[in-house]
């Protein structure tokens, strides 16, 4: 909850929210091969052409979708889970306050606010208003949307505070003064840009953003950091440090934890690789470590996590592995590692890595796809570890509480621990590292009622034999004959796991319905670590799709479903992943919902935040990377004359990530080949396809009528 470690920023794809050896072989072609496209003009956001296609295809849309029966139930249902007042509050320590963004039907846009711990406790806290997002947008005629904030400590009265418009990952960052509720007028203030800032003192801030012609990347991200001194213009902030064109991103990072203070300045080479350097005495000092592994530190200590083996001497350490070791040892070069976490076939850590309480570390573990939570402590020159006892197989995770700048810190060991799964709603306790001490803090409601249902993992054989394991959650009295309307949900990208999740607009749209939902942990994604990601990148790309296909086999042969009654669903590089599949295996299913998707891939990297990506696609200017990108590219393999399952394409003009090219083009290609093709295009909402709860309910409503009308539901 409280920053007391810095870790390097990881640029990702995905929002929301997900062992691979087998090269499949392909015939090298020219890049220029592929066919000449006609849809480029589609690629211009705001053009006025390309807005008056994606108006009629949203009017044919909407109309079709909400005169359906189950369309206004649908949507009721899912702004009534959105906008309940009794769902946790999300929170995040500064100081003696818990400070919480939030949403409901009074205020669209949101409320920043924050208690105390003892209001915290109460059924219906008080909540003390810092800004109020609506009452500001109305004032500045702006459809602001909240964006995050960053409060300068040991007071947090001063806060860089990240407004965006519609949505996009380009924000807005003024200056925010907590004491007199209101904007510091000639304070660290910038315009709309894809920046990063983080605070040096009152009067300083490092600064990363758009300084003009050359100092963004080609992935759109910040190439320079600066210093910039309070009162005076961003023109006269002074040069730092600076990344490659062709880098993903330069970032400054500051600790101030008391007594171990580091300035860390460095760079993403690409989505997976960074270049670490710390501030000593007015000079830069490069870490020595794997490129590919993530650093993170917590007061003396530092940790490694590794993605791919790192050999030290006669020792090799395995991929995934967690490694500890004091920071300045390993600012002298030092070797010493302990091992602190080892991945098993079945267990993983985290991506994210450990996180920590003031003299704890704690390991958040994948067995199974099921969470664990281990605390471990140095103790007698070694360092000791306990289980935490927690209710299993579902999510768990745990967050540190501890504020270094806090006296006397009464919560210098407390963390926050969660826990749901498929069918329990969220459960928030308050945890002291070391003994089982364990307070229940908060409950979200029962949604729906779960009695009757159950759910179960379940394994696919995948091309190559692979298991691949998958969540089936059933309706009360569900029958395997075949006939049940069946989701599959899956991501398989940037080793992101997909771990049990409750869902109340699932819950009272699908499941109560007679509805099978289904998640896929194929490879791609993080569920066993970085070599069950690292296995379905690049020219293995491919095993990604066979894991989905076998696991849509697995569901018919089961006799769960039938290709009629299974649809699939997915965003971001989810939406690569259904729309791969649904042009190599249309006969598996009835329908497909591919939301904010890639799908050119000849062009990705040359939309918006594409460049990024190529460490886990591939290059398409590269004849040989472009040889396998092109066997699987949606755009490039959908063909005129093939029964496909009935498509829904859903994205946001305000995209400023996967851009809104990919979907409008697949959707004209295919609308041009005579294809069942329903689109719809929010004009807000960034990457997460609305900017707001009555805008969510509408989108969620789209698709699962969509899906629910296709698969026979009615």
């Amino acid at each position: 909850m409280v920053r007391t470690k810095q870790s390097i920023p990881y640029w990702r794809c995905a929002l929301s929210a997900v062992a691979l050896m087998c090269v499949f072989s392909v015939k090298a072609q020219p890049v220029n091969s592929a066919i000449i496209d006609p849809n480029l003009w589609l690629e211009e956001v705001q053009g006025d052409k390309a807005l008056t296609w994606v108006r009629e295809r949203n009017a044919v849309s909407t109309a079709l979708l909400q005169a359906q029966p189950v369309f206004a139930d649908n949507r009721a249902k899912v702004l009534g889970v959105l906008n309940n007042r009794d769902q946790i509050p999300g929170v995040t320590r500064r100081g003696e306050y818990l400070y919480n963004f939030w949403r409901d039907a009074k205020n669209p846009r949101g409320l920043w606010r924050r208690t105390y711990l003892e209001e915290y406790r109460k059924v219906l806290p008080k909540w003390d208003v810092l800004l109020d997002l609506d009452a500001l947008g109305k004032a500045e005629n702006e459809n602001w949307v909240w964006g995050g904030f960053d409060c300068l400590a040991p007071d947090y009265n001063r806060c860089l505070i990240l407004v965006s418009r519609g949505g996009a990952d380009a924000k807005v960052t003024r200056e925010f003064d907590i004491a007199k509720r209101e904007f510091v007028k000639d304070g660290f203030n910038l315009p709309e840009a894809k920046s990063q800032l983080d605070w040096v003192d009152i009067n300083t801030v490092y600064v990363g953003t758009d300084f003009g012609p050359g100092s963004m990347t080609r992935s759109g991200y910040a190439r320079i950091i600066k210093r910039w001194k309070r009162g005076t213009s961003i023109s006269e902030a002074q040069f730092v440090y600076e990344a490659k064109e062709s880098d993903v991103a330069a970032f400054a990072t500051v600790d101030k934890t008391p007594n171990f203070e580091r300035t860390i300045f460095g760079r993403s080479a690409d989505f997976y690789n960074t270049e670490i350097n710390v501030l000593v005495d007015g000079k830069l000092v490069k870490i020595d470590k794997p490129s590919d592994a993530s650093l993170s530190w917590q007061r003396e200590w530092a940790f490694l996590l590794l993605k791919s083996d790192f050999k030290v001497a006669e020792r090799t350490y395995k991929s995934g592995s967690l490694l500890a070791i004091k920071f300045d040892a390993l600012m002298r070069g030092e070797r010493s590692f302990e091992v602190l976490f080892e991945p098993t076939a079945t267990r993983s850590l985290s991506r994210s890595g450990p996180t920590t309480t003031r003299d704890f570390l704690l390991l958040n573990i994948l067995d199974n796809v099921s969470g664990r939570i281990e605390e471990l402590q140095y103790l007698g020159g070694k360092w000791q570890r306990r289980e935490v006892k927690a209710p299993s197989p579902g999510a768990l995770g745990a967050v540190g509480m501890h504020d270094p700048f806090v006296k006397d810190d009464p919560l210098a060991n407390h963390y926050s621990m969660s826990y749901l799964d498929f069918l329990t709603p969220a459960s928030m306790y308050l945890s002291k590292a070391g003994i089982d001490e364990r307070e229940l803090l908060k409950r979200n409601p029962t949604f729906f009622d779960g009695t009757g249902m159950r759910a179960e993992q379940r394994f696919a054989t995948s091309k190559d034999g692979t298991q691949v394991p998958y969540f089936v959650v059933y309706p009360k009295g569900v029958k395997t004959d075949g006939t049940n309307p069946t989701v599959l949900y899956g991501y398989g990208g940037f080793q992101i796991s997909m771990t049990p999740f409750y869902s109340g607009g699932w819950g009272t749209t699908w499941l109560q319905r007679g509805g099978v939902f289904v998640v896929a942990n194929i490879r791609g994604g993080g569920e066993f670590g970085p070599t069950w990601h690292q296995s379905a990148i690049k020219q293995n790309k491919q095993k990604s799709y066979d894991d989905f296909a076998a696991v849509a086999e697995d569901l018919i042969k089961a006799g769960i479903t039938k290709p009629q009654h299974l649809g699939i669903m997915g965003g971001s590089n989810g939406g690569l992943l259904v729309g791969a599949v649904m042009v190599q295996r249309p006969e598996l299913f009835g329908a497909v919902v591919c939301s904010v998707p890639l799908l050119d891939m000849q062009r990705y990297h040359k939309l918006l935040a594409g460049n990024s990506w190529m460490a886990e696609y591939g290059n398409p200017e590269k004849a040989d990377e472009w040889a396998y990108i092109s066997q699987y590219s949606p755009y490039h393999n959908v063909k005129k004359g093939v029964k496909y399952p009935k498509v829904l394409f859903a994205t946001s003009t305000r995209d400023d990530r996967v851009h809104p090219g990919h979907a409008r083009k697949m959707a004209a290609r295919m609308l041009e080949q005579g294809h069942d093709v329903l689109y719809f295009e929010n004009i807000e909402g960034g990457h997460g396809g609305a900017s707001n709860n009555e805008q969510l309910a509408n989108l969620v409503a789209l698709e699962n009528t969509f899906l629910w009308v296709s698969l026979g539901g009615l």
